[in-house]
């Protein structure tokens, strides 16, 4: 491999974290700092003991690398410790994803783990 190659692989995977998407535990003033930016926002009801949430995991990484996804804003609930946050999403049960367009909720889906419903979830907030 040749010099100018490592260099410019070496730029490559210092650029691609930062084109992907902000993900961090969900808060009600993080939340809605990020709805009134218009930002599109991704809301993951999570439970770590989850088969279902631990298969969506590698998808949603790989979709949250995604350049044409960089702007997201990615919250997680826990469905144990967050029931206030639960409950005001509607959410029944976890695994449960909620996309949003500033403070539209654009889609929703429970349990799905299949890449190509989960990227067209979230750019339904696109």
């Amino acid at each position: 491999m040749k010099i100018r190659d490592l260099i410019a692989a070496a730029l490559i995977a210092a650029v691609l974290p930062a084109l992907a998407a902000e993900k961090s535990d969900y808060s009600r003033s993080g939340f809605a700092q990020a709805q009134d930016s218009g930002a599109p926002v991704l809301v993951e009801v999570f439970a770590p003991w989850c088969s279902v949430c631990r298969a969506q995991q590698p998808v949603l990484e790989k979709l949250e690398a995604d350049p044409q996804f960089q702007n997201l804003k990615v919250f997680r609930v826990d469905f144990d410790k967050q029931k206030d946050a639960v409950r005001s999403f509607g959410a029944k049960s976890q695994s449960t994803l909620i996309m949003f367009k500033g403070k539209k909720e654009t889609g929703r889906s429970v349990g799905d783990t299949d890449p190509n419903s989960i990227s067209a979830l979230i750019g339904s907030g696109y």
